[in-house]
C-alpha cells in the first residue's frame, strides 16, 4: 500500500477525503476534494474532472482504512495515488487547519 505521512504533505497537494458527509461538515482539510466512499463509484467522473492529470492523489479518511480502500482502487485504475497514513486523527493532531462546512475552525469527528 503506497503511503505518505502528513507530515510529508505540502500546501497545494491534492487531497481526496472519502469520509462520510457529517465527518465532512465537522471538519476537513481546506481545499480537500469531497467524494465519500459510500458514493465514489458512482461519482468516479467527479474525481477524475478534479484530479491533477500529472500529480498525485493523497487519499485521506478519519484513521486510513476507507481511504486506504480508494488509495488500492486508484493505484488499480493506474492512477499515482497513495493513502494519507493516520488520516485527519493525525491531521489535526499535527496542528494542519482543519475547517468546518462553513470554512469556521473545525474537528474530526
Amino acid at each position: 500500500m503506497p503511503t505518505v505521512e502528513v507530515a510529508n504533505l505540502a500546501d497545494g497537494d491534492f487531497l481526496l477525503d472519502v469520509r462520510e458527509d457529517d465527518e465532512w461538515q465537522a471538519g476537513h482539510a481546506e481545499g480537500a476534494l469531497h467524494i465519500p466512499i459510500s458514493e465514489f463509484v458512482a461519482r468516479y467522473g467527479e474525481f477524475t474532472e478534479a484530479a491533477p492529470q500529472d500529480g498525485r492523489v493523497h487519499v485521506i479518511c478519519r484513521s486510513g482504512g476507507r481511504s486506504a480502500q480508494v488509495t488500492m482502487y486508484l493505484v488499480q485504475q493506474g492512477i499515482d495515488a497513495v493513502n494519507v497514513d493516520g488520516g485527519m486523527q493525525i491531521w489535526a493532531a499535527s496542528g494542519r487547519t482543519v475547517v468546518d462546512g462553513k470554512g469556521q475552525p473545525g474537528f474530526v469527528l
